[in-house]
């Protein structure tokens, strides 16, 4: 038997925002698993603000996609074929299965989900890549301590949102900047002691009025002139968590840099850098974390689901770079 599988292949590296000349849609067949394979029907996929980064041909954490490969992404989905001895047909898993509707792969590579605990929408956010990212960074990259000022942009995204809510049940003080009146309206919902809209205008201003006794942690997703705000309110021995800068990430030059960064110097503070893959081993810790936040009801995951299957991976990945999301951002590719 065999499954028939429309899949995106990137066709050419794009310059800025990716446009219908970077994609190429086609259909291929699927065969059966070989051993220790299996086949699985793609419900969910996740739109992350790294795929534009694995566009490009530069060195970087992962090899970038290459010409006429199927585009590399995260999701969730049925395992409908297996040769594999702990993975069953029905079984629900997550992994990297490309932009496609049906993925061939290998069983060790797949993660089971448990969908008694969350849905496996879920399962691509909070307790996902985005939620490791939030813990990992928020824990280990910054530190926080109960009391301490934490200051998140993107904080209505998939990373964002779990970073402001996990530093409130962690006992800080936390200071939510997102784009728009509806979405820092959620941001308040989900615990932000304040909400900054950064559209507004005065978003250094706005800042130093929310945390005038300065930011103790800064978790950057944006770059930028938000960074810039943010390193000109540092505390001394602030600690800023350097997880993504999407508002250059589609940016045909590369930016200036930050204006700001002799700040580090003046509040003996630092900056770094993480990736999240560099955690693997200790996934099953920030799972249970975030896990049993969620049960207690403590954490408010949100799933923002886009429909249109398959070929509508191109636009829906263009509504991630302009802020159509609340929360973890998702096709729904099939279910």
């Amino acid at each position: 038997m065999s499954w028939s599988s429309t899949q995106v292949t990137l066709a050419a590296r794009p310059t800025g925002y990716p446009d219908e000349s970077t994609w190429e849609v086609a259909t291929t067949e699927v065969p059966e698993p070989g051993p220790g394979q299996v086949v699985v029907r793609v419900d969910l996929l996740s739109l992350d603000p790294a795929m534009r980064g694995w566009l490009n041909d530069v060195r970087s954490y992962v090899p970038p996609v290459g010409i006429g490969e199927v585009m590399r992404a995260f999701g969730s989905g049925e395992v409908v074929a297996s040769a594999h001895d702990e993975i069953a047909v029905g079984d629900v898993v997550s992994g990297v299965f490309g932009v496609r509707e049906h993925a061939l792969v290998d069983g060790a590579e797949v993660t089971r989900l448990d969908t008694d605990l969350a849905p496996p929408s879920t399962w691509l956010g909070a307790l996902g890549m985005p939620g490791m990212t939030a813990y990992f960074g928020l824990e280990d990259v910054g530190r926080a301590q109960p009391g301490d000022t934490v200051l998140v942009s993107a904080a209505a995204g998939a990373v964002g949102s779990t970073v402001v809510q996990l530093a409130k049940a962690r006992g800080c003080r936390v200071i939510g900047i997102a784009g728009g009146p509806e979405k820092v309206a959620w941001v308040e919902e989900t615990g932000a002691d304040v909400a900054i809209d950064y559209k507004a205008g005065g978003l250094l201003k706005q800042i130093r009025a929310a945390a005038p006794d300065g930011v103790d942690v800064y978790f950057d997703n944006v770059g930028g002139e938000v960074l810039d705000a943010a390193l000109a309110s540092l505390a001394r021995g602030a600690r800023v968590v350097l997880c993504g800068a999407i508002s250059g990430y589609n940016d045909e030059t590369l930016p200036d840099g930050p204006r700001r960064y002799m700040s580090l110097l003046v509040f003996r503070a630092s900056m770094t850098g993480f990736v999240v893959f560099d955690y693997e081993d200790r996934y099953p810790e920030a799972v249970a974390a975030i896990g049993e936040l969620i049960t207690s009801g403590r954490m408010q995951p949100r799933e923002t689901v886009l429909t249109g299957g398959i070929e509508a991976f191109p636009e829906a990945l263009l509504g991630l770079y302009r802020g159509v999301n609340t929360g973890k951002l998702l096709l729904q590719v099939s279910g």
